[in-house]
């Protein structure tokens, strides 16, 4: 992997997500956080540009950040992994830069 994005702001409110996901590289992660989450449930208007992006990026999605929202974790799409604190920390040490997509 070269570099893991973060994107924290809902796809419905801001283009950060559509953004980050132009930018992307094969081999990248995209880890969506706080409010961007909501990105990662099944069923959204941006399911299918994450199943596209699946393809060649992988994506993770924040647990806690799941729960705090009231949002199953059992409703995420598939190609994603949700991860604790401790795998948020995992995925920054696996990758030679982080970009924080804000």
């Amino acid at each position: 992997m070269n570099t893991l994005h973060t994107v924290n702001k809902s796809p419905f409110e801001r283009s950060t997500l559509d953004s980050c996901l132009g930018h992307a590289q094969p081999g990248d992660s995209i880890l969506l956080i706080e409010d961007a989450v909501v990105a990662a449930m099944a069923g959204t208007a941006m399911a299918g540009k994450l199943t596209d992006a699946a393809r060649t990026v992988s994506l993770h999605v924040l647990g806690p950040d799941l729960k705090a929202r009231g949002l199953d974790p059992a409703g995420v799409l598939t190609g994603f992994t949700v991860v604790d604190y401790g795998g948020f920390v995992e995925l920054a040490a696996r990758t030679k830069a982080t970009n924080a997509w804000l």
